[in-house]
Parts: structure tokens; C-alpha cells; sequence
């Protein structure tokens, strides 16, 4: 594809003049101290999934504010929502998500807490739906400024940690007339790589059984405990037996109440994961297949619930390249005596020296390396060309999921790289508009990534979303 890569450098050149580009970055860097307590309000919120109300709430505030027309309550879910400016031209779509996660420590400090709290943003989603919603904004302006013709469409979607909101707004066809679709997410690091993500079931099994006295008429009794722990047990045997590159996980979310009675309920929550949305179904009805046997085993009733589906993520390379060039023309940042104080006292605790240069420069562009973890943005990408990207708004090292990310995400390291996404989206958002080619060949391989006769269907059915997901 060299010959492409050639032809986007030389569409871009002279598209976007130093004073254009900013244009964009002051926009943002006048208002940062607003944006920082936007961000600091969801953090400190750290709403979970679907019940993401005041951080809705918030951003939809700041969008309408700024002249964006808001479509509130999308797809069936309340706090999904749509913020749209512009009547012509190129559509492009932002990405925004603002969900928590469970049983993480919600504190700005570089040394390990207690999880004192019912969750915390360990996947920086505080930042992620606040930089979008600033980078919207900037190209609104932008457009405005420049008289560019061009539709900006803010998407706030819920829940990305485990409740799919995105596919249900792709399911609705929110996508459908979008041009290109563009997105970020907090990380350890500045970089555009080719994407990837690992398709994605999952589902609660339950089992019903007979309560009894466990010591006096175990006889009487039918454990759902039991069903649940074969289950287990058979699935980790399958293991031995399902593609290398596959992965399962599971947490039993009820095994009864007190020793001695004889659990008559039991849940266990089931993940799936695999490259290829055809081989994670294929596992995960085997999965199913278990759960029936364990039910037949221990003579109790079993059910289960669908609860998320998730393609994997289909790259674009075209757009992956354009981005990697918007990020690289900005640059990182430095950190300053007291954030890197901070880095340094974050780094000893995962037993690994600071390593400043990486928030200091954008890696340069690669091809995928294989992929761990799994997103409903696998769903758009299926349906739009989709791109996105990282900046370290964690000290290099650190794992998503983890209370180091929790610590520096409420921290201006956190900000400064929330700053450096919104400007990487504004920037690459005005050369789109300054290019319909590019989207054109954007959408071109597209089209032959996803195959000519490929229809779009989503892998949790026609289920309406999971509200209570997290209940």
C-alpha cells in the first residue's frame, strides 16, 4: 500500500496552515481549565455503566452550550445520547465514553488505597468523554471561523466497560450516514498503531435449585452452587481445547448466602473473547453446552443471559495514518517538578523506573501486534471507517484496570494528555474536511477490509439494552 501512503502526503500537504492548525490548538488551551473540571466532576462521580446520569448530564450541558443541537435518551438507552452541528457537508463522528468501573479505588495518590468506593475511572473514561467533547466543540468553531461546509456529531455512549451501548446505537443505525468515525482512549503512551480488539460474548448463567438444611437434610437439597462450580470446572477443561489465541473468564456473582443452606440460586458471569467474531460464537456456545450439563448434572434448572456482543475492531490505514501525522505535528509534553515527583512514586510501585520519554514523544506508527482486550467500537467499526488512537494520560507502564491509572488520571499528567487527544481529533477532523479524497479512500478500503457482501449483525441478538448490567 505504499502508493497510497504517498497520495494521502501528498493530499495533505498545504491542507491545514500552521495558522488553521492553530486555530484548533488555542481554541482548546483557552478553555482547558473548564474542560479539566468537567473531567474532575465525572471522575469524581465515577458513575457505572447505564447509570452514568450527572456524567451525561454534564457533557450534554457543555455541547449545548456550545450550539450543539442534542438528541437525548438514543438507542433505547437514558443516558446515550447525540450532539450535532453543521447541515452540509463531510459527516464525522466523535466518540465519547464517560463509564466507571467496579471495585477500584477512587484516589489521586500515588500509593495503593482501599477500594472504598463502589468503582472508579481505572479506564480514564472521565477523560476520554471530556476530550472528545473538546475537540467537537474546536471544530465547531473551526468550521464557523474557516466557513468550511462540514456535519460534527458528538456521540455519548454509555457503558463501553461490559454494556455495549455503542452496538445498540449501531443496531439503531446511528452510524449509518457517518463519513468517518473517529475516537481515542487514555493509555501509558502517544501512539497510533493499526487497530485492534478482540471479539467479545458475554453472558450470566443461572442456576435454580431446592434450598434445604445442609446438615440436617442435605438430601432434600439441589445446589445451584454446584452447577455453577461444574460448570466451572468443565469450562477450565475446555481450555486445553479452544484456539491459543482465545480467552475466557469468569466471576461467580452469587454462590448462596450462608454454609448451611443449600444455595438455591447461583450466577456466574462469562466473558469470550476471541480475534474473530465466528470463533468467539463457536466458543461460547460451548460454553453453553457446559452450563446445560452442569444443570443436568446437579439436577437444577439453568438460564442464561446474553449480556454484550462485540465485534472486533476492523483497521483503516488510511485514517491511521492521517492521525498518526495530526498527533505527530503536535508532540507530547513534559512533566513539571511535582508531576514528575508524582511519575516517579507511580513507576516504584509497579517496579519499574520512569521513563518521562514516552509521554514526551509519539511512537511512531505500527502495524497491529495482536490484541488483549475487546470494545463496542469493534461494532462501528463494522459499520463506519473508524479510527483512534492513545495519549499517555498515565505514567508510561501503567495497565488500564489499574489504581495507578485511577491515581494519574486525576492529576494534570491526566490532563495534559486529555489535551493533546482533543487537539489530535480537532486537527485530523479539519483535514478530513479539507479532503473528501481521503475519506473517499478511506471508504474505500473500508469496503474491502469488510468484505463486499458483508451484512452487519450484531452478536447480542435483539436483546433491548442491559440496563441493570451492573445491579
Amino acid at each position: 500500500m505504499k502508493h497510497l501512503f504517498l497520495a494521502i502526503a501528498f493530499l495533505l500537504t498545504g491542507f491545514l496552515s500552521a495558522q488553521k492548525y492553530n486555530l484548533l490548538s488555542k481554541h482548546i488551551d483557552e478553555r482547558i481549565e473548564t474542560y479539566e473540571s468537567v473531567a474532575m466532576q465525572i471522575y469524581n462521580w465515577a458513575e457505572m455503566g447505564y447509570q452514568e446520569v450527572q456524567s451525561s448530564a454534564l457533557l450534554k450541558e457543555t455541547l449545548e452550550k456550545a450550539g450543539f443541537t442534542i438528541a437525548s435518551g438514543v438507542a433505547g438507552i437514558p443516558t446515550a445520547f447525540v450532539a450535532e452541528y453543521g447541515t452540509e457537508g463531510p459527516v464525522l463522528g466523535i466518540l465519547g465514553e464517560f463509564d466507571a468501573l467496579p471495585g477500584i479505588s477512587q484516589k489521586a495518590v500515588p500509593y495503593r488505597e482501599s477500594a472504598n468506593t463502589r468503582g472508579g475511572h481505572a479506564c480514564g473514561h472521565h477523560l476520554f468523554g471530556t476530550a472528545s467533547t473538546a475537540a467537537a466543540i474546536a471544530i465547531k468553531s473551526w468550521l464557523e471561523e474557516t466557513k468550511t461546509a462540514g456535519i460534527i456529531r458528538f456521540y455519548g455512549t454509555p457503558a463501553e466497560e461490559g454494556g455495549g451501548a455503542k452496538v445498540y446505537m449501531a443496531r439503531e443505525g446511528l452510524f449509518d450516514d457517518v463519513d468517518v468515525v473517529l475516537h481515542w482512549h487514555p493509555g501509558a503512551s502517544n501512539q497510533v498503531n493499526e487497530a485492534a480488539a478482540l471479539a467479545n460474548i458475554s453472558a450470566k448463567f443461572r442456576f435454580k435449585g431446592i434450598s434445604a438444611h445442609a446438615a440436617a437434610a442435605p438430601d432434600r437439597g439441589r445446589s445451584a452452587l454446584d452447577a455453577v462450580e461444574a460448570m466451572n470446572y468443565m469450562v477450565n477443561l475446555m481450555r486445553e481445547h479452544v484456539p491459543q489465541d482465545a480467552r475466557i473468564h469468569y466471576v461467580i456473582t452469587d454462590g448462596g448466602k450462608a454454609p448451611n443452606v443449600i444455595p438455591d440460586f447461583a450466577e456466574v458471569y462469562y466473558y469470550s473473547r476471541h480475534p474473530r467474531r465466528d470463533v468467539v460464537k463457536s466458543i461460547f456456545d460451548r460454553i453453553v453446552k457446559t452450563a446445560e450439563g452442569a444443570a443436568q448434572g446437579t439436577e437444577t434448572e439453568m438460564s442464561y443471559e446474553i449480556v454484550n456482543g462485540v465485534h472486533e475492531l476492523l483497521p483503516n490505514e488510511t485514517l491511521e495514518r492521517l492521525v498518526h501525522e495530526s498527533m505527530a505535528a503536535i508532540g507530547g509534553y513534559s512533566y513539571n517538578d511535582e508531576e514528575r515527583e508524582f511519575a516517579t512514586q507511580i513507576a516504584k510501585s509497579m517496579n519499574i523506573e520512569l521513563n518521562e520519554s514516552i509521554a514526551q514523544q509519539v511512537l511512531p506508527y505500527q502495524k497491529s501486534q495482536g490484541a488483549f482486550g475487546s470494545t463496542d467500537v469493534g461494532d462501528v467499526s463494522f459499520v463506519a471507517p473508524t479510527v483512534g488512537f492513545r495519549t499517555a494520560t498515565w505514567v508510561p507502564g501503567t495497565p488500564a484496570h489499574s489504581w495507578q491509572a485511577v491515581a494519574a488520571g486525576g492529576t494534570d499528567i491526566g490532563v495534559k494528555g486529555m489535551a493533546l487527544a482533543a487537539k489530535t481529533l480537532a486537527l485530523s477532523a479539519a483535514k478530513l474536511y479539507k479532503s473528501p479524497r481521503v475519506i473517499e479512500m478511506a471508504k474505500k478500503e473500508f469496503e474491502e477490509r469488510r468484505g463486499k457482501d458483508f451484512k452487519y449483525v450484531p452478536l447480542l441478538g435483539n436483546r433491548p439494552p442491559a440496563l441493570d448490567y451492573r445491579n
